[in-house]
């Protein structure tokens, strides 16, 4: 099967849609801040003389249930600062108060389970780029960094902001303080103009409003449907220097072996000026990072754990090829401080820039890590540039570097995407694509070591399309990075259709029909079919109570070109194997107490059957304790005999309130026959100070007594200073 032909006239239609920029307009509507002499009282009361008299946002419209129609319950909103803060008032009056559902406490919590307030601000005004701070009724925390106007989110970023709460019979209220420091914004400039927007949850009514860009086929991260925020004038352009050391202590123990663990270290955030922030790093630790959640791998390709630590995550976008997909990830951050082996490799020092000025995004990182027996002492330095073009569109390049004694690597690139919002009026669409190449010392330069992918993406709420076409031949080799395929040429294309009922009194909010679900994979030197995949949804349905269901069949391929060995005593000899499969998936609403996620997969399985299922549950007693249970089962039988795996995990949450919360993770692989708990107590003294207390213990199941392998017990404070 060839697809040469799709391909290079996929490459042409992307790269003639991406030299386009159409200007887009910023027009939006005005919130004012006022200056306040006097500071409000951080209790969530709004009584303070500062929110009597000052201009409120009270027209909200729904973007569901009902598209257009003005919000079933009033909430207004107000913002001022003073020297030091930005404060952000709300009010969400309700009908029913006893309806709202507030079961979550702890700090960065799942604000899609709760009724909740959002706020996105876009400081430098560049309609991309912005943070998102969110609170429920019960005061808990969460937000995260938005880049590239919604196309990415960096959730594992932690700001330094508060907020207070109060419920009453007329509804809740909430008082966010947010000090300058936090955002990033323009220099030199004698009133600023921002960009702000606020969205409702109100979850018990599975209604949601906005104050702007409340059309379906908008999303609240998208920064440049944002307000504009008026009013701000001198601000603080001072410098500022975040001191914040850690002290850790503890022990681990292992059969016949007990030894104590300490460490100290700390990070230095200097704030150069409100565009520019530079970190530096020493003796990084990452004790109270949550273990990987455990996966069973019943394919011949290696598998994907996610970065979980603070540090990279933070600075995530800026050093992101643009690569996108999940083939090959030419910048993978956990290949720093862990080994082949998923062993700690210890990290000595490090720096980080990361700033913007005018239209530039500039970053640059360098990362030292100490000699361990299984590798030497190795610097990782990465440097990216990015140039804002028209309204939503970018540019840019990156660098990423490993050097090793005298062994030098490199990864390099360049990208670019063309992005509107205002299709045809209101739709979106994305074109981009990006090129890269690899090289070492020890190889010299090598053409076919390039590697390619160019993507067209309408993402809408009515009909949806993703197209994408990449090339990641045998020479291409990202050190620094992770293929989870090697030497392959891949198209993927997903139509998807989603319809809603014209009745507003049905029960179905809205269809989801998905006719072509298309992947095709093939090996790079002669185009034989390395995988292929294609499936039909023929039925998906949200209902407007919080229930979904989805059904899919499909034709699955894989091109064997050596034995593959599925367990030691389950071996598919080489040759192009295809079957058929279906899958089915319910979930129900997760805003309720007892909720369920259930997926089950079932048909051929190369020349035998398989049947799959995954189920997780979810319950939330109340706001201090939740439970969550997650179980998955494969049953495969191929005539050389039967494969049955099991993996079980649960997490329980409590929380006493926003300022002390935890976790306690166990996990069990019947593949590894291995039981792993992770417990962690998180205390937050002051915004910025941490103290966590972290337990470890891994058990060996083979026999039937469990045994005892390992453990950890680590307490960790990290402190904050400001100078």
């Amino acid at each position: 099967m060839k697809f040469w032909a799709f391909d290079s006239a996929f490459l042409v239609a992307s790269l003639a849609l991406a030299l386009l920029s159409l200007p887009v307009s910023g027009q939006s509507n005005e919130c004012r801040a006022v200056r306040a002499t006097v500071a409000p009282r951080m209790d969530g009361r709004l009584d303070d003389p500062c929110w009597q008299n000052i201009p409120r946002i009270t027209q909200f419209t729904q973007r569901e249930l009902q598209v257009g129609l003005p919000s079933t319950e009033r909430t207004e909103v107000a913002v001022a600062y003073d020297e030091q803060h930005l404060y952000v008032a709300v009010w969400c009056y309700d009908q029913n108060p006893q309806a709202l559902i507030a079961r979550e406490l702890r700090r960065d919590f799942d604000y899609t389970l709760d009724d909740n307030f959002i706020v996105v601000v876009d400081p430098y005004r560049d309609r991309r780029n912005g943070i998102m701070l969110v609170t429920n009724p019960v005061g808990a925390r969460a937000d995260l960094q938005i880049f590239n106007n919604g196309a990415s989110t960096n959730a594992y970023w932690n700001g330094v902001w508060d907020v207070r709460t109060t419920v009453n019979d007329q509804g809740w209220f909430a008082e966010f303080v947010i000090p300058w420091f936090t955002f990033k914004y323009r220099v030199g400039v004698d009133e600023q103009e921002w960009g702000i927007n606020f969205e409702r949850n109100i979850r018990h009514k599975r209604e949601q409003v906005r104050w702007q860009g409340w059309a379906r086929d908008h999303r609240i991260e998208q920064m440049n449907l944002a307000g504009a925020l008026r009013g701000l004038r001198q601000l603080s352009q001072k410098q500022m220097v975040e001191i914040k050391p850690y002290a850790l202590g503890g022990g681990e123990f292992k059969p016949e072996q007990r030894r104590p663990v300490g460490n100290w270290g700390g990070d230095i955030n200097y704030l150069l000026n409100p565009t520019y922030r530079l970190n530096l790093t020493l003796n990084t630790d990452f004790a109270q990072v949550e273990s990987d959640q455990q996966q069973i791998n019943l394919t011949r390709f290696p598998l994907f754990f996610p970065e979980l630590r603070e540090f990279f995550l933070e600075g995530d976008d800026y050093f992101n090829f643009g690569f996108g997909g999940n083939r090959i990830i030419p910048f993978y951050t956990r290949r720093i401080g862990l080994d082949d082996q998923r062993e700690a490799v210890p990290i000595l020092t490090g720096a980080r820039l990361l700033g913007k000025e005018d239209d530039r995004t500039l970053g640059l990182m360098s990362i030292q890590t100490r000699a361990t027996a299984n590798q030497p002492s190795t610097n990782y330095t990465t440097a990216s540039w990015r140039q804002d073009i028209g309204g939503q569109s970018v540019v840019g390049a990156m660098t990423t570097n490993r050097l090793t004694g005298d062994r030098w690597h490199s990864t390099n690139g360049i990208n670019g995407r063309y992005s509107t919002s205002q299709l045809w009026g209101n739709k979106n669409l994305e074109v981009g694509g990006a090129l890269l190449n690899t090289y070492a010392t020890d190889q010299g330069w090598n053409a076919q070591a390039t590697a390619y992918r160019f993507f067209v993406h309408y993402p809408n709420d009515r009909w949806s399309v993703f197209a994408s076409a990449q090339r990641g031949p045998e020479a291409f080799e990202p050190e620094v990075g992770l293929m989870l395929r090697r030497g392959f040429r891949e198209q993927f294309v997903d139509l998807g259709y989603r319809p809603r009922p014209k009745k507003s009194t049905h029960w179905v909010r809205q269809y989801d029909f998905r006719p072509v679900q298309l992947t095709h994979t093939q090996y790079d030197d002669n185009g034989a079919i390395q995988s292929f995949q294609y499936s039909v949804q023929f039925l998906g349905l949200d209902t407007k109570s919080g229930e979904s269901l989805s059904l899919n069949h499909g034709v699955v391929g894989e091109g064997l070109r050596a034995p593959f060995v599925l367990s030691p005593n389950l071996v598919i000899p080489e040759g192009l194997h295809w079957w058929r499969q279906s899958t089915a998936r319910l979930r129900t609403f997760k805003g309720r107490k007892l909720a369920l996620d259930s997926r089950w997969a079932w048909g051929q399985f190369y020349d035998g059957t398989s049947v799959q299922t995954q189920t997780e549950l979810l319950w939330r007693s109340n706001r201090y304790l939740g439970f969550n249970l997650r179980f998955e089962h494969n049953r495969i039988e191929l005539p050389l005999g039967s494969l049955e795996t099991n993996l079980v995990g649960t997490r329980i949450t409590y929380a006493l309130n926003p300022q002390v919360f935890g976790s306690l993770l166990g996990q069990w692989n019947s593949a590894q026959e291995e039981l792993n708990f992770n417990f962690r107590l998180q205390v937050i003294p002051a915004v910025g100070k941490d103290f966590f207390l972290i337990i470890n213990q891994l058990y060996n199941t083979s026999t039937s007594k469990w045994v005892p392998t390992r453990g950890t017990v680590l307490g960790k404070l990290i402190w904050r200073l400001v100078v």
